[in-house]
């Protein structure tokens, strides 16, 4: 491998990282955060993705496509949270069974409505085509380096809310101690519906930035929802700082493995799974339970 291909495979790597950290983040905030056994993540993704491709097809607007698809799968997880998965809170193999079957509905529902097409998007023409690096000495595609820079700019604003804000400081403290946080008066399910929105909201934009790369099509679901599943465990159950370092090292494996090894690119991240968890059962920056 030249030193070219090697810098354009590191970027590739860390590209694809920074999309499955947006879509793993809301995954880490449902999952690692609240303990809610969502495994209809990957749906609310791929609804994300085609109500942002409808949207931005028919208005001429990636940008509205984006706040489109957001919000209707910010409003779908709500709905979802209310009401159906907080009768059952606390119980995390009814959740995950229930939220498996309502996975294998949406996928039908979406696929009888899209079709097996595959649907591309038009970013805005500032951040398309190719963009040089001097100091790498190579080309590489502008809406890529967008989607890296997007994803950091995402990360931070995340951590300031959960550490820097009055209403992160309750979220943490409603996650470690219910009953003392309800004793203070504050409405802990209206708390985590909120953030379960929220959670359901960052997939969907995901769906139409990672959509806008890789495409959208039927099936995604259940790849971003297997690449989410895979950070929050090797980053660390709650850990938004290793989702963040766990999605970069499974982006870097995934792309070094195809340019190396083809043929075992697809088990290459389970064995990272297996080692980190091997090595640091609780993930890179989880807490010991």
């Amino acid at each position: 491998m030249s030193s070219a291909q090697l810098i354009t495979v590191t970027l590739n790597g860390l590209t694809l990282g920074a999309l499955y950290f947006l879509v793993a983040v809301g995954f880490t905030l449902i999952f690692g955060l609240m303990r809610v056994v969502n495994l209809a993540h990957g749906s609310l993704y791929l609804l994300g993705g085609y109500i942002g491709w409808t949207v931005a097809d028919r208005s001429g607007s990636w940008v509205l496509g984006i706040a489109a698809g957001s919000a209707v799968s910010a409003l779908s997880g709500f709905v979802v949270q209310q009401a159906v998965l907080r009768p059952l809170q606390g119980q995390d193999l009814r959740e995950a069974l229930v939220t498996i079957g309502l996975s294998i509905v949406a996928a039908d529902l979406m696929l009888a409505r899209y079709g097996g097409v595959t649907y591309d998007f038009s970013p805005p023409d500032r951040i398309t085509g190719s963009t040089r690096l001097p100091l790498l000495g190579v080309t590489y595609p502008t809406y890529r380096l967008f989607v890296l820079g997007f994803a950091l700019l995402v990360g931070v604003l995340l951590w300031l809310m959960l550490t820097r804000t009055r209403l992160g400081v309750t979220i943490r403290a409603a996650i470690d101690d219910r009953e003392m946080v309800s004793a203070l008066r504050i409405n802990i399910q209206r708390l985590f519906a909120s953030m379960f929105a929220v959670g359901a909201g960052l997939a969907g934009m995901a769906g139409v930035v990672g959509g806008s790369v890789l495409s959208i099509s039927s099936g995604e679901d259940a790849r971003y929802l297997l690449a989410s599943l895979i950070v929050v465990i090797i980053g660390g159950m709650g850990s938004l700082g290793g989702a963040a370092i766990a999605s970069v090292l499974v982006g870097l494996v995934e792309q070094y493995a195809l340019a190396l090894m083809p043929t075992y690119a697809a088990i290459i991240n389970f064995a990272l799974m297996v080692v980190v968890l091997a090595l640091r059962p609780q993930g890179i920056l989880g807490r010991a339970a």
